[in-house]
């Protein structure tokens, strides 16, 4: 976030004090820490913006530098815990995807409208009615979130403490390599020290035996498991034949434009502007400009 940013009440900025922090409320305006600790001196009070009423707990710190982002990220997640349908919930329809659509498209709008102060009261209307005709089922999806959302928290947890293994597992073998290497070391000079072999058998005898990597035993638990005792390592055996590229032939139900390669010879380049360095460094040429404009002009001329 930017230095320049500060609370419209008491003008302090980030600049003179780094360690300020910003709270937003529903109405997407912002204030301060401890303007917002002075403001609810009392259970409730105005916003000093607009004059919304509101309460302590509707503030908190702001996540992004537009207060526009701000609002709709709030006013999306108090929307999205009332229209809480799923895709399943339109299967009685005659068009069920379309249905489903057409309740997102829906959605969207009310997030929309309420995020950016247009038919407010009117929107919010629509949002009781809505809640009143589908209570039971609002709260029948609000349980299967919160299930969904707990399977989805404890896989996360599960994967973290799973990465927390692999790594735990290879400074372990990182640290048994080490003191391999340094027993190894020492048995090497104490062998020159002690024996009456000649220099070329000791160091011979001495001779690294070829070990598996490291990162091969750190990541035996990403290899398919039969049972929790046999391990399979994964093999990908290529049976699907080669692919076999075939140009896109497009039907643009009009006459063939002319292709790209006789543009500049009969003339059509005469009226197109020139590419500048950088745009053909990104691989745009007059050509493409061209010949998308004359497809767009001949589609569809005979229908």
């Amino acid at each position: 976030m930017d230095l320049d940013q500060q609370c419209p009440k008491c003008k302090t900025s980030k600049y003179r004090n780094p360690k300020l922090k910003l709270l937003v409320n529903v109405c997407g305006h912002k204030l301060c820490l401890n303007c917002v600790d002075v403001l609810f001196t009392r259970p409730s009070a105005a916003c000093p913006e607009c004059g919304t009423p509101l309460r302590r707990s509707d503030f908190r710190v702001q996540q992004f530098e537009d207060l526009i982002v701000e609002k709709e990220v709030d006013v999306r997640k108090r929307i999205i815990k009332i229209y809480n349908k799923r895709e399943e919930d339109f299967s009685n329809e005659s068009d069920p995807l379309r249905a489903y659509n057409d309740y997102l498209e829906e959605l969207e709008t009310i997030v929309w409208n309420l995020a950016n102060n247009i038919e407010v009261d009117e929107t919010n209307r629509k949002i009781e009615v809505y809640k009143k005709e589908n209570e039971v089922l609002i709260k029948k999806n609000a349980v299967k979130n919160s299930r969904d959302e707990e399977f989805f928290k404890f896989q996360i947890e599960a994967e973290g403490k799973e990465s927390e293994e692999r790594r735990a597992q290879f400074a372990n073998a990182l640290k048994e390599e080490e003191q391999s290497k340094k027993k190894e070391k020492e048995a090497l000079i104490n062998d020159l020290i002690s024996s009456s072999k000649s220099v070329e058998e000791i160091v011979a005898s001495h001779k690294p035996v070829k070990k598996p990597s490291l990162f091969f035993k750190a990541g035996e638990s990403h290899v398919f498991k039969l049972n929790k005792e046999e391990h399979v390592p994964l093999v990908i055996k290529e049976t699907a034949p080669c692919y076999v590229y075939k140009p896109l032939e497009v039907e643009n139900f009009g006459p063939k434009p002319p292709v790209a390669t006789v543009l500049k010879s009969k003339g059509y380049l005469s009226n197109i502007r020139s590419a500048q360095a950088l745009e053909r460094a990104g691989g745009y040429s007059e050509e493409i400009g061209c010949e998308r404009a004359l497809q767009e002009a001949f589609s569809a001329l005979f229908t």
